[in-house]
């Protein structure tokens, strides 16, 4: 194997033990597209740009990557699964998404999907409780669970911050939720937070006969840190840490996620910063990669979006396909998106959490494409009430009951005020 291209044989049938990416390649005017698609191969496996006598060792090559299929911009590369560390995402991502990105070779690259081995799925421990251990935990079964995200995300103090939780807990929601900047900021530190947060939440669980829970956001400076983070939620009663998924990076997810099985704790994912990676669609690292990774590490709740309903970027099929990939047993492959297919081996489903400019007169609308088995994060379209937050939850709770009940929301709301206000309200104001 001496330059790029000889790292492309599209006679090569992949068999169980090859790990799949499917990658989008934009090739410069003065390349060849064999060559583009050989450096990516080569790159991100045993390649360089010089020859190397080396290349010839059969221990190499035996570790090589190949392109194996080509299909206008779209190319699918196979990678022997001894190429990685089992359990090592970081090093598994350091290979097939690392310097590959940054290179001359290509003008633009996006990695759309990858599909893992039994042996690689198998050396990841996946959600601790996922989608059904975590609606064990409610004794919810019927409906979507709802949470919302104190507002201002940032900048309120304890004493506030736990007001509204308290509105939003009696108004009929099941989790107040730490947003993804919210840690331990001198205005509101993590564990009087922490602390006030819980108590309040025994008092209204007591008063409505209802559970009740708070995502805590344990990202923090360190592992260490987070750890110490988690040990205290437990001891004060909680059931849940929260981690910001991709600024903490994949190693702290997987110590993380170790620490709250040990504890008991449920791990929410928030995936901050994932637009960075995933937005452009010719470049970077798609949302169906970064649920793929995250199933795998162990977390129990992500955020997938909202169908492109709500304020956020990210088309219908797309988020239906997300939501696929982190709740199916066996992800078929989806040649359109571009998506490969996956068998989870076992792996728990992980909970889907629509999020993104949700209010009452559109939760429908997210219902009738994601289903009702998902979470429904609603953060503006509570606070947002011109009556307030309770009001606002109280509107909430019952636009899903409604729903659940196959009931208008314009005959629902004859019967609740709080839900007439925000149909009148927000049918003016919308979202962008």
């Amino acid at each position: 194997m001496a330059g790029y291209e000889d790292f492309i044989d599209l006679k090569y049938k992949p068999d169980s033990h090859d790990v799949i990416a499917s990658f989008r390649v934009k090739v410069p005017r003065w390349s060849s597209a064999k060559r583009a698609w050989g450096a990516v191969a080569a790159e991100s496996s045993v390649g360089t740009w010089s020859p190397l006598k080396a290349m010839n060792y059969k221990n190499v090559k035996a570790v090589a990557a190949k392109v194996f299929e080509a299909k206008g911009e779209w190319i699918k590369i196979a990678y022997p699964e001894e190429h990685f560390e089992e359990g090592n995402m970081s090093q598994i991502l350091a290979s097939i998404a690392g310097n590959v990105f940054g290179m001359k070779a290509v003008d633009a690259l996006r990695l759309e999907d990858i599909e893992f081995t039994k042996k690689i799925v198998k050396s990841f421990p996946g959600p601790k409780f996922g989608r059904k251990g975590i609606r064990k935990i409610f004794g919810i079964y019927d409906r979507p669970l709802m949470l919302s995200v104190a507002k201002p995300k940032v900048g309120l103090t304890t004493k506030q911050h736990v007001e509204v939780g308290r509105q939003i807990w009696e108004g009929g929601l099941d989790l107040l939720k730490d947003d993804e900047n919210l840690s331990n900021q001198s205005f509101n530190p993590f564990e009087k937070r922490v602390k006030e947060s819980l108590k309040v939440r025994d008092k209204i669980e007591k008063k409505t006969g209802e559970k009740k829970s708070y995502l805590i956001n344990i990202t923090g400076p360190t592992v260490k840190e987070m750890e110490k983070r988690a040990k205290f939620i437990k001891a004060q009663g909680g059931e849940y840490a929260m981690i910001d998924i991709i600024t903490t990076g994949w190693a702290s997810v997987a110590s993380i996620r170790e620490i709250c099985g040990d504890l008991g704790l449920a791990l929410h994912a928030h995936r901050a910063m994932h637009g960075a990676m995933s937005r452009v669609p010719t470049h970077g690292f798609s949302m169906e990669c970064i649920a793929s990774c995250a199933r795998l590490l162990g977390v129990d709740q992500l955020h997938i979006g909202t169908a492109n309903i709500g304020k956020l970027v990210g088309s219908a099929a797309e988020v239906i396909e997300l939501e696929d990939e982190i709740t199916s047993d066996l992800n078929k492959e989806n040649k359109q998106l571009h998506c490969l297919e996956q068998d989870w081996f076992g792996i728990k489903p992980v909970f889907p959490v629509s999020s993104g400019g949700l209010h009452p007169l559109l939760v429908d609308k997210v219902m009738d494409k994601l289903g009702t088995d998902i979470m429904l994060q609603i953060g503006g379209g509570i606070h947002g009430h011109p009556s307030g937050s309770y009001a606002g939850a109280r509107a909430m709770r019952e636009a899903v009951e409604a729903y659940m009940a196959g009931v208008d929301l314009a005959v629902a709301a004859k019967k609740c005020k709080e839900l007439k206000v925000a149909l009148d309200y927000w049918g003016r104001k919308g979202t962008r």
